[in-house]
């Protein structure tokens, strides 16, 4: 790589929990030999980290998360910044931007790209944006006042909630953006003409951090009170994630079936999802444990029976990708039960390395969790079948060779 090169990578929060996939692609980055800095646009909410953010040595920079909060900061910035001419090219764009979205955040996305650009940290030389939507847009917004070219990655919500207009333009101006799933990867090329600057890259797994289980599940068969099948899963509790689904399909198993569910994640929806398991009678069997690290996730992998998440799209229209915790869950041989949205199929095809029921359907979804739950057989052919898929087409080493990859042709084609 050219010494010269150093990449700011934008992104909406940092540390999180939740973005496990973007820390090890920046761990990957750096391991290969890039220098990165790196931006949030949002201080860090959860109490713990994981292991692999204090591995990875690029500073932090946060920008105001609201210009009212730091007037003085976004002041200055827009002084020091006016007499470029980029400023102005900008700023046109951003005010026709506005007339499509009169919205207080898209003053927020620029007053954020100016402050970037005036404080511009590490001398960086390239622009990469984590998420097409909000981080994409300060990006934008920051590469025309610095000159400094951008590339983007595109996950999930940020595809599936933002306006046609907005992604085409973006993927336009960016040099090349990658997304994780066939489905999204299909739709933001069928936005843009510069179809080949769209690429397909999984995030993939870092094996090293989820190496094969060496025991045994259990073979519990749900016949045992004092030994219950263990169901778990994790994920926000937010409307995406189906939990509201999930917990009335727990309520729809029969009697005689002894279980107990885990749900591992914060978010806001977590009261209203515990008080619907009281509604529904089930607080006796669901445990709440809040966020966790990667290392307690990890045991519970491999202390459970099968992984169960009830994807579905919000009336908003977001949406999971595909959800890295699935891949995790089937690294350790834990069987999969979810719904056939978005990029979940991609991973898991129905009777053969998991279960897929249609989203939206408690019945459904509580029928194959009962099957799995009452045939351990079948739990050990599915989750043996599901490390294989895993182990031998999700190592994450082949996601950051793919974005090394096309970093390096553009550079190429700069020298």
């Amino acid at each position: 790589m050219s010494p010269n090169r150093k990449i700011a990578v934008v992104l909406k929060g940092y540390p999180r929990l939740s973005e496990t996939f973007i820390a090890q692609e920046l761990l990957g980055l750096e391991k290969a030999g890039h220098e990165l800095v790196l931006v949030a646009l949002r201080r860090p909410t959860d109490g713990k980290r994981h292991p692999v953010h204090d591995e990875i040595r690029a500073d932090v920079h946060y920008l105001p998360e609201y210009l009212h909060e730091e007037p003085w900061r976004v002041f200055r910035a827009w002084l020091r910044l006016m007499p470029k001419a980029g400023f102005w090219r900008a700023l046109g764009l951003f005010l026709a931007d506005l007339m499509r979205d009169p919205t207080r955040n898209r003053f927020r996305r620029f007053g954020q790209a100016l402050v970037l650009v005036a404080e511009w940290p590490g001398a960086a030389t390239w622009l990469h944006a984590h998420f097409i939507h909000t981080p994409a847009s300060v990006t934008g917004y920051a590469s025309i006042i610095a000159g400094v070219p951008w590339t983007c990655s595109a996950h999930a919500k940020d595809i599936w909630t933002s306006s046609d207009w907005e992604l085409s333009e973006k993927l336009d101006r960016a040099r090349w953006t990658v997304t994780c799933t066939r489905s999204g990867f299909e739709y933001l090329q069928s936005l843009t003409a510069s179809k080949s600057r769209v690429h397909l890259s999984y995030h993939g797994l870092d094996l090293d951090r989820f190496p094969a289980f060496g025991g045994d599940h259990s073979g519990r068969d749900g016949s045992d009170p004092a030994d219950p099948v263990r169901i778990v899963s994790v994920g926000r509790a937010v409307a995406k994630k189906g939990y509201d689904i999930l917990l009335k399909a727990l309520s729809l198993l029969p009697g005689d079936l002894n279980w107990r569910f885990e749900h591992i994640g914060a978010g806001e929806l977590a009261g209203d999802l515990k008080k619907i398991a009281r509604e529904l009678g089930l607080a006796d069997r669901v445990s709440w444990k809040g966020a966790l690290d990667q290392t307690d996730v990890l045991q519970h992998y491999r202390d459970s029976d099968m992984f169960a998440l009830a994807c579905r799209v919000a009336a908003d229209g977001d949406r999971d990708g595909l959800p890295n915790v699935l891949v995790e869950a089937s690294s350790q041989r834990l069987p999969c039960v979810s719904t056939s949205v978005s990029g979940v199929p991609e991973l898991l095809a129905d009777n053969q390395n998991g279960l897929l029921v249609p989203p939206e359907d408690p019945r459904a979804l509580a029928v194959a969790i009962e099957r799995l739950a009452r045939d351990p057989d079948l739990r050990r052919q599915l989750g043996a079948a599901a490390e294989r898929r895993v182990r031998a087409e999700f190592d994450h080493h082949a996601s950051v060779s793919q974005l090394i990859g096309l970093f390096e042709s553009e550079w190429s084609k700069a020298s």
